[in-house]
């Protein structure tokens, strides 16, 4: 049997990070935090919308619809957030929708400890990182603090192992080691990465930069070079395609506009290898330098693949 050990963070961190999954999002990845601003009441439609999706909402994205005043503006606001995942837009399917929602079903179903599923460790875990590779439960073991059964789950693309612990024979398991990164996962979910293979990214989670200059009324946007499968021209330069689509909100979360713009970089042989980053330039304007601007960048051409961030600008 394969020895779990306790990594970087604690089983106990570990633990709490899990447990407040569905109401908090990781900030690492945006600029800065809102202020503390009113909130409106929520209609049932977009409080059940809410219930399941805050889960991979990024924290800016719950401060923008938790300020929405109607329905109406709720409604166009769920209708982006699931379209802003959507892997594939040219079908007629979501399937990061579908499949994510299918996980908090099976979720719910399955992991019936008391209360919904979902809000389990084992629930929470199903829900972004899917069916385990590997499945073990120990029915006899020497740990005498144990009373029931000790379930492993193993997911070799993350190079991640979790130990659940039934401590008093109820049925209720809790996470008590774990090894690898867990937190990447739940990362890529949030920003919309798709389940699947990613192509022009080499990652599915690029750190992106994002500047906005007030007075120019420009954005710039700067990618990593290692993070990106260029691809060779003909003459035998190198290219890499992208789509841009930006979603701009003023401060209080309502939705200024949709832009979608193309941009292809192209460099010499002579110039790849010594290539850090790759630059794009683009001409957006936020009412009085302020707000939001939500940034979902594809694959042009054959090759596909998406990464996402939302940066809040003051």
């Amino acid at each position: 049997m394969q020895k779990i050990k306790t990594g970087k963070r604690t089983g106990r961190h570990f633990l709490f990070y899990a447990a407040v999954l569905a109401v908090v999002a990781a900030g690492s990845f945006f600029l800065v935090a809102c202020g503390g601003l009113p909130r409106t009441k929520l209609d049932p439609e977009s409080q059940e919308f809410y219930d399941i999706a805050q889960m991979i909402m990024s924290r800016e994205e719950s401060k923008i619809f938790r300020l929405l005043p109607d329905a109406e503006s709720r409604k166009e606001f769920i209708k982006e957030f699931w379209e802003k995942r959507d892997p594939f837009p040219e079908t007629p399917k979501n399937e990061f929708k579908d499949e994510f929602m299918a996980r908090v079903s099976y979720a719910d179903q399955r992991f019936k400890e008391g209360g919904k599923g979902r809000n389990t460790d084992r629930g929470r875990i199903y829900i972004f990182m899917g069916p385990p590779d590997k499945f073990e439960e120990i029915f006899t073991h020497e740990d005498t603090s144990v009373r029931g059964s000790v379930i492993y789950w193993y997911y070799y693309n993350y190079n991640l192992g979790i130990e659940f612990v039934d401590e008093k024979g109820t049925g209720q398991y809790r996470i008590r080691r774990y090894e690898g990164d867990f937190f990447e996962a739940m990362d890529i979910l949030k920003l919309g990465g798709s389940f699947g293979p990613d192509n022009i990214f080499k990652r599915r989670l690029v750190k992106f930069q994002l500047d906005y200059d007030k007075k120019e009324k420009k954005v710039t946007i700067v990618l990593p070079a290692k993070d990106l499968n260029f691809s060779e021209d003909e003459e035998g330069a190198f290219y890499v395609d992208l789509d841009f689509v930006f979603y701009l909100y003023d401060r209080a979360g309502k939705r200024l506009g949709k832009y979608t713009e193309s941009r292809v970089f192209k460099v010499t042989i002579q110039e790849y290898p010594d290539l850090k980053e790759v630059p794009f330039y683009f001409d957006l304007e936020l009412p009085e330098g302020k707000g939001y601007i939500d940034v979902t960048i594809s694959g042009g051409g054959e090759k596909s693949g998406r990464i996402r961030r939302l940066f809040e600008i003051k």
